[in-house]
């Protein structure tokens, strides 16, 4: 494992259209970005960098550390640069090594042949280790598993090697184990409230919570609590892991915490379902004392919220295209969402996902583009707009 003096290329992977909100996240956390592409962030660290940002990264997919670059347009000049790798400082060989490998506008064009190079030298340097091919992409859903993963792209005859340093994709927060119809991926609801510039300082309601993913994350943001903080990443299983370091960072973590939020978070669906998922998965997350979790109508719920003074974010993830089935047009939720809005909710906002612009329209409230991401596969917008207060 690399030590604390050495200065790692770091790249934080994220989903595309997440790129500046990630980026803003890591200046917080205290790493600074270098370069910016479509889907992550290129910074410098130290391995300490490494776990804080596996750590505290709210809407980042990945953590992964470059391990090696050169060029090679042959096989021979691939084995000879690839024996030269330092796999022991990645690897004991006690879980085995998963190699995944894309290959463009190169002369080594056949990625399985690529991968078996790298295979043939890593085994050769780390007695009794196993290997095997990955075809997970960089927000692969699925699961690792105790493989450590290492990524190979080849591009124009330049070769890249990197280690993921995260395992499991960091949406993973551990607290989600019960799910409604359609659920948002945590790292997109932690977007769509830092994208908001909320903070904890103000009331945030969803009123379609579903299984209750933008309120838990709302009350982790509000309370400062490391979105990592009860996981296990793959850095712990390099060679040489800084255990005590690591556990000096989790205590560092838990004296941020505070007690409980300061503000009111309000979530609420009309589905008994989801409303069970939700109170099960605030309580794994620790959060349920601080949510008002409730079965009632979206309009019902907005009309609550706005009878109690001062304003707030109403956040959510409404339903739209194929989430919402056969034959299904949800552009009267749309709409009976917007004129609650505008009824109880002067000087709120407001902030949700949709995949199309007929819809976002019934809300009839001028809205501006946070971002564009993707929500199971869904491309989608993330918009905002603040609610008019009526002119006395």
């Amino acid at each position: 494992m690399p030590t604390s003096n050495n200065k790692l290329e770091i790249f934080v992977i994220c989903a595309p259209g997440l790129e500046a909100v990630t980026g803003a996240e890591m200046l917080r956390i205290g790493v600074k970005p270098t370069k910016v592409e479509a889907g992550g962030i290129s910074c410098t660290g130290s391995i300490q960098d490494v776990m804080r940002l596996n750590l505290w990264l709210r809407t980042a997919s990945r953590v992964v550390v470059r391990v090696a670059s050169f060029h090679a347009s042959t096989f021979h000049e691939l084995e000879r640069r690839a024996k030269k790798i330092e796999w022991k400082r990645y690897t004991d060989g006690k879980s085995p090594a998963g190699f995944r490998v894309t290959c463009k506008k190169s002369k080594l064009y056949h990625s399985d042949a690529v991968a078996e190079r790298f295979m043939k030298a890593l085994t050769a340097q780390v007695k009794g280790a196993k290997t095997e091919l990955s075809n997970e992409s960089d927000d692969d859903d699925s699961s690792q598993g105790n493989s450590q993963q290492f990524i190979v792209r080849l591009f124009r005859d330049d070769v890249t090697v990197s280690i993921d340093s995260s395992g499991e994709l960091l949406h993973r927060r551990g607290y989600r184990l019960a799910t409604a119809k359609a659920p948002i991926r945590e790292t997109l609801a932690a977007a769509l409230l830092l994208g908001a510039e909320w903070s904890g300082a103000k009331t945030v309601l969803d009123p379609l919570c579903g299984s209750g993913t933008l309120p838990i994350e709302a009350a982790l943001i509000a309370r400062d609590i490391a979105p990592g903080k009860n996981r296990q990443f793959a850095f712990m299983n390099w060679p040489g892991f800084e255990r005590r370091g690591w556990q000096v960072m989790l205590a560092d973590a838990e004296k941020r915490t505070l007690p409980k939020a300061s503000c009111r978070i309000l979530a609420s669906d009309r589905d008994e379902g989801g409303v069970k998922a939700a109170s099960e998965n605030a309580k794994r997350a620790g959060v349920a004392g601080d949510i008002d979790i409730s079965r009632k109508s979206m309009t019902e719920a907005i009309a609550e919220a706005g009878s109690s003074p001062g304003n707030g974010l109403l956040v959510t993830n409404p339903p739209y295209g194929k989430r919402v089935g056969e034959g299904a047009d949800p552009r009267d939720l749309y709409a009976s969402l917007g004129k609650s809005a505008r009824e109880n909710l002067p000087g709120w906002d407001v902030v949700l996902v949709s995949n199309e612009a007929r819809l976002i329209a019934q809300l009839k409230l001028p809205t501006e583009l946070l971002f564009a991401a993707s929500n199971g596969g869904i491309p989608v917008q993330a918009v905002k707009t603040t609610v008019p207060v009526a002119r006395s």
